[in-house]
């Protein structure tokens, strides 16, 4: 019983994850225009974000947004806002000529890791559907009378597949054919980020 359980838990967990969504495409993007190690820095702060979300909804405390729609209504406006700033960002970048995109880049002394990790922080706190996701996954994974080991399992096992999904998505995009396929759509791939990024944004708002 335990046992299926907690395989429902991680499965949730990973078709939430797995899923196509702003996060994944972020560090999908940061992989082919940055490289590997920028984007499993990015992947770390989304992450951290998801465990950030874990514990308040273990600890309870997403009881208490979810009783104040204030709270929720705030972090709504803040991740939809955040969301439109990245959306303006990679529209940016999209309309740069290919000449400046690479003379920037060789430009470029250090990347911009702590810059990442607190993008994927933000793109994931920032996102209400999460507080959501883990109460949905919580109330899946502690039945009635469930063992007091089981709340770190679930914490645990989530990270663990977290770490599998974000980093697998930085490891695999970051490979040299996928930065051969970015170089050559630079444009259209930063227009696409563009576009999925304001739609998540203005969707998140008008919610």
């Amino acid at each position: 019983m335990i046992g299926s359980q907690i395989a429902l838990v991680y499965g949730t967990y990973l078709l939430a994850t797995a899923s196509p969504g702003p996060s994944n495409m972020a560090i999908m993007g940061t992989a082919m225009r940055d490289g590997r190690v920028p984007a499993l820095v990015l992947a770390a702060g989304v992450i951290t974000g998801s465990l950030f979300w874990a514990i308040l909804v273990a600890t309870g405390i997403s009881a208490v947004l979810s009783a104040y729609a204030q709270a929720l209504f705030v972090i709504k406006i803040i991740g939809g806002v955040y969301l439109l700033y990245l959306a303006f960002r990679a529209g940016r970048s999209a309309l740069k000529p290919t000449s400046d995109f690479v003379s920037a880049d060789a430009g470029r002394a250090t990347p911009r890791y702590r810059s990442l990790y607190r993008q994927g922080v933000l793109m994931h706190i920032g996102n209400p559907k999460a507080i959501m996701a883990w109460m949905a996954i919580m109330s899946l994974g502690l039945q009635e009378n469930a063992p007091a080991g089981i709340l770190p399992a679930i914490i645990g096992g989530c990270a663990l597949l977290g770490v599998i999904v974000f980093g697998g998505y930085a490891i695999l995009f970051s490979t040299a054919p996928m930065i051969a396929f970015y170089s050559r759509l630079r444009r259209s791939i930063e227009g696409a980020l563009s576009a999925l990024f304001a739609v998540a944004g203005l969707k998140l708002l008008a919610s």
